[in-house]
Parts: structure tokens; sequence; C-alpha cells
């Protein structure tokens, strides 16, 4: 499959993490802009190369993609770190892509998606309205986005961080349990603030050994997102445009869009 190289890099802040990778598709029309954030357990050693392949294949599909980094664990993430540069990115970004490539970009069609612990980033991004008062994040008023593609999402960080196997990165990353630090799950767990107002689908493979299945099961039927079970599928597959799962990937966005 061919896949298109970032045009440039473009910086939202003046941490090297806060960056993201600019992918435009060979269409002469304003594109629909998705603004993509990477997985690998909000762990410094997984950064925006892990989804380069995503975001070279959505641009070659005709997407205009911002492949988005973010301080993560281990290079000054954490909470509230990594939701802050989440939240400014996304909010910063569709300016700054116009800045650099006028006219190239759909502002009425832009969609948040993201993997794994990106995917959680998506999903959460998408309800900073409804987060409670107090954070620094907070909006009055949804984004201004046509959908959120989640792929095998940590959809439920309270579950997650029961089922976390002994690694402690949900903890890690909020700075204690649900119990201790109620408030912070309360502002940031997608499961807790339901759904986004806007079409929100997640893909998730039925044999996923990272994120379980039941995660995303659960999450959708509370928040009434649209589930699309991939049989046979794993977690990894999900961003890699090769296999046989890209097809739905790239329906999800496509449906978002449409």
């Amino acid at each position: 499959m061919s896949v298109a190289t970032p045009v440039t890099t473009i910086a939202y802040g003046a941490d090297p993490a806060q960056v993201a990778d600019l992918y435009l598709p060979q269409r002469s029309d304003p594109a629909p802009l998705v603004l993509l954030l990477h997985g690998g357990g909000w762990r410094a050693q997984y950064d925006r190369a892990i989804t380069g392949p995503t975001a070279g294949a959505l641009a070659a599909a005709g997407y205009a993609v911002a492949n988005v980094d973010y301080r993560r664990l281990g290079n000054g993430g954490g909470f509230p770190a990594t939701f802050l540069d989440t939240a400014v990115a996304l909010d910063l970004l569709p300016n700054l892509i116009d800045a650099v490539a006028p006219g190239r970009v759909d502002r009425e069609r832009i969609v948040y998606a993201g993997h794994s612990a990106g995917g959680q980033l998506a999903l959460w991004a998408a309800m900073r309205d409804r987060a409670p008062l107090g954070f620094p994040w907070k909006t009055f008023t949804p984004p201004r986005i046509a959908g959120v593609v989640a792929l095998a999402p940590v959809a439920d960080l309270t579950a997650a961080y029961h089922a976390d196997r002994g690694t402690g990165t949900i903890a890690e990353l909020l700075g204690g349990g649900p119990t201790e630090v109620a408030a912070r799950y309360a502002a940031v767990d997608p499961f807790l603030l339901g759904g986004p107002g806007v079409r929100t689908i997640v893909v998730h493979g039925d044999r996923d050994d990272h994120v379980p299945i039941e995660i995303a099961r659960d999450y959708c039927a509370k928040a009434g997102a649209e589930l699309v079970e991939l049989p046979g599928a794993g977690h990894f597959e999900l961003t890699d445009p090769n296999s046989a799962t890209w097809p739905a990937v790239v329906g999800a966005i496509a449906r978002c869009v449409a």
C-alpha cells in the first residue's frame, strides 16, 4: 500500500514533545482533517513514529493528517501534562495547519482519532466540556468536530486500573487509584464522562490481549457509541495499513466525515 510522507512538523508548544507531523493528500480541494493520537501506554519510549505509517496511509486515502505527539510518562507527562498537551494540540492545530497549508483542510470535517492510550485521549478530548470545574482544559462548549474514531481505546480507566496486571500504568498516569484521586478519574475517564455528542466509533479486535474487548463493549453500551468488532484481530493490527483490519479503520473515519 502506498503511503504519504509528512510535509512538515508543526510545533504547538515549546517542549520538544509538543509537535505534530503534517501529512497532506494529493488533492486540490480541502480535505477532511484527522487529528491522530498515538498509543504506547502514555509512556515516553513510544512516540508518534508508531503511527507514522497510519498517518501516511490515511493521507494516501485522501485525508489531511496531523500525527500528534505529547508529553508522556518519563518525559514530563502524566497528570496533568499529558492531558494539557492533548487539549492544546487539538485546539491549536487546525489554525496552525491553515497557516502553513492555506485552504488544504476542511474545517467542517475534523475527526479525533487515536489508538490504545491515544484512543482514550481522543474520546476524552471530545468531552472536555463535561469535565468538572477546576481543571484547566475544561471547556463550556464541545469541540467543533465531525466525529471520533477510537481504535482499541482504554475507554474505562477505572476498569483498566483494576486489570493492570501489576504494571501500575494507570496509577502512574493519574497519580493513584480511583479511590485516592477520584476527582482526576472523574475529569479524564471516558467511561465516567459518557459519550461525545458527535458520531463516535470504537474499532476493537476480539483477540486483543492488551486492552480487553470487554472494555469497548461496556463503554459503547453506556455511551451509545458504535462498536466495530473485528473477529480474530489483536491490538496492534488496527494501526497497520497492510493488515486485514485496515478497511474497517478507514471506513469508520469515512462515516464520520460523510
